[in-house]
C-alpha cells in the first residue's frame, strides 16, 4: 500500500459537489480514505467575475499505482459532469488531482507528481498539510506544515463538519445552518431538487439554506439507526431486591410515519416487574427515543420498546402503552382532528396475569 494526497476542488456549485466529491472517494475500491481536511475558500485565479473556490484534501492508502489512482480520479470527475477543456482556469464542476504519491517523481499523461506549484499556492499547501504536515516536499525536504504555515492567516476554513464523518446525527444545537455549511450534501441535493419540482426558486432567501436545514433536521429525527440499545443503556443497570411494579408514565415521543415521512407524536407508558434488576429512570425515555427516532410505524414501535426493556432486565413482565396523533390522518387523507391511535405490547406477567394488568391500566388513566 502506498500513501498519496488528492486536491479537491470546485466554484460551481461547490458547495454541494465538494461534499459529493468526497462521498464519492470514499465509496471507490483500490484505495482507502484516511484523513480530510477542512474546506477552505479560496478567490479563484484567471479571470475575474468567476465565483470563489472551495478546497481540500484527502489523504488516501492505495494498491493502485500513480496512473491507476489519477484514472479514478478522472472517472469520479467524468460521472459527476467535469469536461476538461483544457483550460486552465475555467470554472469547473470538480478538480481531482493527485498531488503527491509516495515514493513517485514523474509525468503522468502530461500531469507532474508531485505537483510542482504546492509551495506557491495557500489552496494546495494548506489542505495538503492539514493530512499529511510531515510529508516531505520538494529538494530542501521541507514538510507541508512547514511550508503551508506562513500561509494560513491567507486562506479560511469554511466547514464546521467533516463530509466523511457519517456516525454523527445533529444535535438540537445545531440545527441552525451557517452560511455555506454542507452538512449531508446528497440529501441536500436532492431536497433542492424536490423544492424546484414542486414549483419553488430554490435560490430565494428564504429557501437558501433549507435544504441545510432539511438534512440536519432528518438526520436528527432518524438518529435511532446509528445508535445501539447498549449504547443507550449504558451500564445503567442496577442489583435490586425490589419486586413490585415501576411504572413511567406520560413521556413524550415523537415520530416519524414511513408511510408519509409526516410526524406522529404522543405520550408512552412503560412499566416492568423487577426480577432482581432495575434500570435508570432516564434510560426508559432514551429507549423510547432510540426505537422513536426511526422510520415508523406505531404498533412495531410499541413492540420494540417491550423487546428492548425484556432484553436489558429479563424481568418479570413488560407493559407498553403508546398514545399517538397522526399528522397523515390529521392534515391529509380523511383529516379527523380528535383522533388518536392506542398500541399496547404486554409480556410475561403482564399478559399472563389479569390484575396486573388491570392494575397497570388504571395507574396510566389520566
Amino acid at each position: 500500500m502506498s500513501r498519496a494526497v488528492v486536491s479537491l476542488g470546485s466554484n460551481i456549485d461547490a458547495a454541494q459537489n465538494l461534499p459529493a466529491a468526497f462521498d464519492r472517494l470514499e465509496r471507490e475500491s483500490g484505495f482507502e480514505v484516511v484523513a480530510v481536511s477542512p474546506i477552505y475558500r479560496t478567490a479563484a485565479i484567471g479571470p475575474e467575475g468567476q465565483p470563489d473556490f472551495l478546497n481540500a484534501a484527502a489523504l488516501v492508502e492505495t494498491e493502485l499505482d500513480p496512473a491507476g489512482l489519477r484514472g479514478v480520479m478522472r472517472s469520479i470527475e467524468a460521472a459527476m459532469g467535469r469536461r476538461r477543456t483544457g483550460e486552465p482556469f475555467a470554472p469547473r464542476v470538480i478538480d481531482l488531482d493527485v498531488v503527491l504519491f509516495e515514493g513517485f517523481s514523474g509525468e503522468i499523461e502530461g500531469t507532474l507528481i508531485p505537483d510542482p506549484t504546492i509551495a506557491e499556492h495557500a489552496h494546495l499547501a494548506v489542505p495538503a498539510a492539514d493530512v499529511a504536515p510531515s510529508w516531505e516536499y520538494g529538494t530542501d525536504g521541507d514538510t507541508l506544515e512547514a511550508i503551508a504555515r506562513p500561509m494560513r492567516e491567507r486562506i479560511e476554513s469554511i466547514m464546521t463538519k467533516n463530509p466523511l464523518v457519517h456516525d454523527r446525527y445533529a444535535t438540537e444545537l445545531e440545527m441552525e445552518a451557517s452560511r455555506d455549511e454542507v452538512y449531508d450534501a446528497e440529501i441536500e441535493g436532492h431536497v433542492k431538487a424536490i423544492l424546484e419540482r414542486l414549483g419553488e426558486d430554490s435560490h430565494r432567501e428564504g429557501l437558501l439554506r433549507t435544504p441545510l436545514r432539511v438534512a440536519k433536521a432528518l438526520d436528527f429525527l432518524t438518529s435511532g439507526y446509528s445508535t445501539t440499545l447498549d449504547e443507550v443503556v449504558n451500564s445503567a443497570v442496577f442489583e435490586s431486591d425490589a419486586d413490585e411494579m415501576v411504572l413511567v408514565k406520560d413521556v413524550e415521543f415523537y415520530s416519524l410515519c414511513e408511510h408519509h415521512l409526516l410526524p406522529f407524536f404522543g405520550k408512552a407508558h412503560v412499566a416492568y416487574m423487577p426480577n432482581k434488576k432495575i434500570i435508570g429512570l432516564s434510560k426508559i425515555a432514551r429507549i423510547i427515543d432510540l426505537f422513536g427516532r426511526r422510520l415508523q410505524v406505531q404498533e412495531r414501535l410499541t413492540n420494540q420498546i417491550a423487546d428492548a426493556i425484556e432484553d436489558v432486565l429479563h424481568p418479570h413482565g413488560v407493559a407498553v402503552v403508546m398514545e399517538g396523533s397522526h399528522f397523515c390522518m390529521l392534515m391529509r387523507g380523511v383529516q379527523k382532528q380528535g383522533s388518536s391511535m392506542v398500541t399496547s405490547a404486554m409480556r410475561g406477567g403482564f399478559r399472563q396475569n389479569p390484575s396486573s394488568r388491570a392494575e397497570f391500566l388504571e395507574l396510566i388513566k389520566d
